[in-house]
């Protein structure tokens, strides 16, 4: 069934938050910031289907005259980027360094046919129809950016001060932050995967690294003093939900630094992380598989295998642990 739906929260002043229905991947939040001479946006939706319900909502909070005639991407994981493509003639300002995951990744055509004709008697099959099977990039062409920046960008949207800041690689490769100082709001992408005791979130999942890296990250989202803090997924959080989502970092960087000491392969420390079930509120908790083994090839300077066989790893993890995309036995 397709993924439908979405809230839209008013953080004041013409900004705004779009929030998936559920959680699971690739269920990203976005932004909306919109001014009398212009509006923008911080992500977009997966697919073309969600992403054309974020613009009519969005279309609903412009003033007359007024377009989205901008996104911020905050890296370029799909779920974050390719709804850009239902604004075609919108500025796309990424980080350079965002070009490498863009090459990593497969384009929306290939990773529609990748799940509709995989095997769903396979562990990888049954993971790919079960967690994107809802989304549609059968007619999604590959979308790129069209202004690339590193260092700092600051940007003017009538009274609005945006501050855009790119990071070293921790999430991927080509992460940014952004910053609204007049809104003491910051938008941190999936520098921050959120979750509360009220609205459960899910594993985060990394692909860059180093761990230390993402911690470093989460500080300097606190550094700006901004009180609203937007995830990239799951709630909206206060400085205090970062502290707690540092504690978790630490955490998996810690079991991953010890078991590598040991001897412990990547996938095996991922298991064994799993199932001490520190968190056990959290989703997907076989996610952790791609996180340890970003982790782990900073220690021992292996290769990034293709993303096929990391979410084949995932797939045959999950399969063995028997969880669905709420962290609930299947």
């Amino acid at each position: 069934m397709p993924i439908t739906g979405g809230d839209v929260v008013d953080l004041g002043a013409g900004l705004y938050a779009w929030l998936p229905p559920k959680r699971g991947w690739g269920l990203a939040n976005c932004g909306l910031l919109v001014s009398q001479r212009g509006a923008l946006w911080i992500d977009t939706p997966y697919d073309p289907l969600l992403a054309g319900q974020f613009l009519v909502e969005s279309e609903k909070r412009l003033p007359d005259g007024v377009r989205i005639d901008r996104v911020i991407v905050t890296h370029a994981n799909g779920d974050h980027f390719w709804g850009a493509g239902v604004l075609p003639d919108a500025e796309i300002i990424a980080t350079r360094e965002a070009r490498e995951h863009i090459h990593y990744d497969p384009t929306p055509r290939q990773q529609h046919a990748l799940v509709a004709g995989s095997d769903p008697a396979t562990p990888l099959g049954a993971y790919l129809g079960r967690h994107f099977g809802g989304f549609d990039w059968s007619a999604t062409e590959e979308v790129l950016p069209t202004t690339y920046f590193t260092g700092e960008l600051e940007l003017t949207l009538g009274e609005h001060t945006v501050q855009v800041t790119s990071l070293p690689p921790a999430h991927t490769t080509g992460d940014l932050i952004v910053h609204l100082p007049g809104r003491r709001t910051v938008f941190s992408g999936d520098i921050v995967f959120a979750s509360t005791e009220r609205q459960p979130g899910d594993h985060p999942v990394h692909w860059a690294g180093p761990l230390s890296n993402v911690i470093d990250a989460c500080e300097r989202v606190l550094a700006t003093g901004a009180e609203v803090i937007v995830p990239g997924h799951g709630p909206v959080l206060d400085p205090a939900g970062v502290r707690e989502h540092i504690g978790y970092l630490a955490y998996v960087r810690e079991r991953a630094h010890a078991l590598h000491a040991a001897g412990v392969p990547a996938l095996e420390a991922a298991r064994r992380v799993i199932r001490e079930d520190r968190y056990p509120a959290l989703g997907l908790p076989e996610r952790l598989v791609v996180t340890i083994g970003s982790e782990y090839r900073h220690l021992d300077g292996s290769e990034l295998p293709g993303v096929l066989q990391v979410m084949a790893d995932v797939a045959a993890v999950a399969h063995e642990t028997g969880t669905v995309c709420t962290g609930e036995p299947a």
